[in-house]
């Protein structure tokens, strides 16, 4: 299993880029989030490697979380590499999570490829890993999001609201953090 990549850009295109690795050029799929992310010649892709009957690809990301998401993506029934992409490409993955969070089926069904009925799928699949999304997408501070919701959750609170009061708040540890959302649901 190939899981990431290092080495210099031979060719790029919008959704793939032709790395070489000490002599050996690799074919890697991106998406476009990727694509503008990347900068220099010289490059590092967190990749996922898929294996088919008829072909071994690998799917490559600049960002662990987007790398996530994609993971996760195809392991839902009707979800393939190529639909996946095209949410990698669509949605950061902090987007997609508000996504998720808000059961947003018209969102996500300005995706190329997906109708109501995939998007409302995908929806039921993914509930609850909006919040993985965020943690990933943020390593550091993801002990204290994920510490402050289950404090929150504790006292009352829906998951729902808790994640939508945190991603406004700028506080970085856990107490500080606590007390920036009970102020915030206070309010609604």
């Amino acid at each position: 299993m190939i899981v990431g990549v290092e080495g210099v850009i031979e060719y790029k295109d919008p959704s793939v880029v032709h790395v070489n690795v000490n002599g050996l050029i690799y074919e890697v799929f991106i998406s476009l989030q990727s694509y503008s992310a990347l900068q220099k010649e010289r490059v590092k892709l967190f990749t996922s490697h898929v294996i088919r009957e008829d072909a071994q690809l690998l799917y490559g990301f600049m960002e662990k979380s987007e790398k996530v998401l994609f993971e996760r993506l195809i392991k839902i029934n009707g979800v393939g590499p190529k639909v996946a992409m095209a949410i990698c490409s669509t949605f950061t993955p902090s987007a997609f999570a508000t996504i998720i969070n808000n059961g947003d089926i018209n969102g996500l069904k300005k995706v190329p490829g997906i109708g109501p009925k995939n998007a409302g799928r995908i929806l039921v699949e993914l509930s609850g890993f909006d919040t993985i999304l965020i943690s990933n997408d943020s390593a550091a501070d993801s002990t204290a999001i994920s510490d402050a919701t289950l404090a929150l959750e504790s006292l009352g609170f829906k998951k729902d609201q808790i994640l939508k009061v945190l991603s406004s708040c700028v506080s970085e540890e856990t107490a500080p953090l606590v007390r920036e959302a009970l102020k915030k649901l206070q309010k609604i």
